[in-house]
């Protein structure tokens, strides 16, 4: 089915909504930057929860930032205040990248009088009820998926950017980790942690990774963590790394996205820092059990993403599935997909 157009002029005030979770947020960029790049003189805002918020702040294709916190939807002083502020910014339209409830509110609430959102099964709860521009997509990666919602405001196609923000702060500091750590000729980023449990690849594993990668092209890894249970998966890569691995310090998101745009290689599963690291351009190895490869692997051909078993299923299920599914991936399969993208650079280095 076309989607319906909706009647803008050249310079429309658009609102997106997606609130969470961060690399979901990271996959609405190319939908910012193509927004800016139909209607540079458009105002353009972006209603979040704060937690992945950092991501957009001082993007360059943003003028308003409307941050949330976690539950907001059961504050009504929360839910008055959003409201009165979205209205005064007078919005036209908006675009519900998230496809829930939460997110179709907070459009709503804009007062904007086109609301685009998913008329298929990404259309979830009442959001199809709450939009009113409903948009069947074909695309088979979410990314592609979330650009079809701009095709009633005329955007048929356009180039992938993400134009993640890169804060002097954050280059300072990133910096000057690397130096301590003499990482200066360069490093792989290893990421154990992962939202569900059910897509964690186990530690010992990524060790092995680690000290192939330092065997077989002496790259050292670095490995990023975050909370208590994902440094102890890291501290668990390093001892087994045979000397290959470190511990990065704590890092922010935004410093994480500084120190992976720094490395010659990431490795992880399908969780916020891959989606991160193959926004800001850095090769990745992509590691996939029970969500679909196909939909939400990183995007572009210069990354791998590698999944021998597939699961279907609700997202509750999908929380929950068997630790096979991960563990279907060897330690050979990624050591593989890691010398196919150094491969790959010590080519273009030689052309």
């Amino acid at each position: 089915m076309t989607a319906q157009k909706v009647p803008v002029g050249s310079a429309p005030r658009v609102l997106i909504s997606r609130l969470s979770s961060i690399g979901d947020v990271v996959h609405g960029l190319p939908v910012l930057c193509a927004l800016r790049r139909a209607f540079p003189e458009s105002l353009i805002g972006w209603v979040v929860e704060d937690r992945a918020s950092a991501l957009l702040r001082g993007h360059e294709a943003l003028d308003e930032l409307i941050t949330l916190p976690r539950g907001w939807l059961k504050s009504p002083r929360t839910v008055w205040n959003l409201r009165r502020h979205l209205r005064r910014l007078r919005f036209d339209v908006t675009i519900d990248l998230q496809g829930l409830t939460k997110s179709a509110v907070a459009a709503r609430l804009s007062g904007a009088r086109w609301r685009i959102g998913f008329g298929d099964r990404n259309g979830r709860e009442l959001s199809k009820l709450l939009n009113n521009r409903p948009v069947n997509t074909t695309a088979r990666h979410v990314i592609d998926m979330n650009l079809e919602l701009l095709r009633p405001l005329g955007i048929e196609r356009s180039q992938t950017r993400f134009l993640v923000p890169e804060r002097r702060e954050d280059r300072t500091r990133v910096e000057r980790i690397i130096g301590a750590a003499n990482l200066r000729e360069g490093f792989a980023v290893l990421n154990p942690g992962a939202g569900w449990p059910s897509k964690l690849w186990p530690a010992e594993r990524f060790a092995a990774v680690a000290a192939h990668l330092g065997r077989v092209h002496r790259l050292p890894s670095m490995v990023v963590w975050a909370g208590r249970e994902e440094r102890a998966s890291a501290e668990h890569i390093v001892a087994g790394s045979r000397g290959w691995a470190q511990l990065a310090p704590p890092t922010s998101l935004t410093e994480l996205a500084t120190l992976a745009r720094r490395g010659r290689l990431f490795v992880g599963s399908d969780t916020g820092p891959l989606h991160i690291a193959t926004a800001v351009g850095t090769p990745c190895v992509g590691l996939y059990g029970p969500m679909s490869a196909l939909r939400n692997g990183p995007y572009g051909p210069q990354h791998v993403a590698l999944q021998k078993r597939t699961f279907e299923g609700t997202s509750r299920q999908r929380r929950s599935a068997s630790a096979e599914l991960m563990e279907a991936i060897r330690i050979e399969h990624v050591c593989d997909a890691c010398d196919e993208i150094l491969g790959r650079q010590a080519w273009k280095a030689a052309a």
